[in-house]
């Protein structure tokens, strides 16, 4: 039967509404496209679906949406239910994934702008008569005016997290006193909502930082680290300097 005519296609032509979304890999795109070009049937429907990936999108979003056979009454393509309910799930998994890389994008963009430049900085040896810059992360932390401290009673760890607002969050440096290794740490940001992020890790080592007794001039140097989240500063309740054990060392109200 000629597919142009009949009104059960084949089902792989149903490759075309997900070839519609985007979310082929290249090799099946290839090889869509050069079935596409003796396809007179998918050609027709690849225009008539056009402009549904935004409403599969918003419906990916909806708590519980799953794709319903329903969907398909209100749409001129009229795909089956099943290509519906294919299209909903793989929407929603492709945009899971873009919102992963986003977050990942922005704690890679935050550490270069704290890196980058003041790094290069530091490489050269500043430009005053040869001089050692400071670290990046330490810079950065006095160029930000908005700071917050609290010491620990228990552990005795001291802790202040500057910050600056950004477009696409907040940018923040720990500089981090009196706590001795060996550990691994975490810097934890928790918003209002209750959601918890991790900003940045590291370890300390056995002669740890920042305590002023210290024989060594390194372990009485304190620790800055820089990190980034997709938080505005308003909607962050406190930072968290935890172990990877769990251990609370010292928390910080924002």
């Amino acid at each position: 039967m000629n597919p142009s005519q009949g009104s059960s296609p084949p089902s792989e032509h149903e490759t075309v509404g997900a070839y519609a979304l985007g979310i082929l890999d290249d090799a099946e795109a290839t090889a869509f496209e050069a079935h596409l070009a003796g396809c007179e049937w998918c050609a027709r429907q690849l225009d008539e679906l056009a402009g549904m990936e935004p409403m599969l999108a918003a419906l990916a979003d909806l708590p519980g949406s799953g794709g319903t056979p329903a969907i398909g009454e209100s749409l001129a393509a009229r795909p089956s239910p099943r290509l519906v309910e294919k299209l909903v799930d793989e929407v929603a998994e492709q945009r899971a994934r873009k919102r992963r890389r986003g977050f990942y994008m922005i704690a890679a963009a935050a550490a270069l702008v704290v890196a980058g430049p003041l790094a290069a900085v530091a490489a050269g040896g500043g430009s005053d008569g040869g001089q050692v810059a400071a670290p990046p992360a330490q810079s950065a932390f006095r160029t930000m005016s908005d700071r917050k401290s609290a010491t620990d009673a228990s552990t005795h760890v001291s802790a202040t997290v500057a910050m600056t607002g950004k477009d696409w969050g907040t940018q923040a440096v720990l500089e981090l006193k009196n706590v001795k290794g060996p550990l691994k740490c975490s810097l934890v940001l928790v918003a209002k909502n209750g959601q918890r992020v991790t900003m940045s890790s590291w370890t300390v080592p056995d002669r740890g930082y920042g305590l002023p007794d210290a024989e060594s001039e390194n372990a009485r140097k304190p620790l800055y680290i820089g990190g980034a989240a997709a938080f505005r500063p308003d909607e962050i309740d406190h930072f968290e300097v935890v172990t990877f054990e769990g251990r609370k060392l010292v928390e910080v109200d924002a």
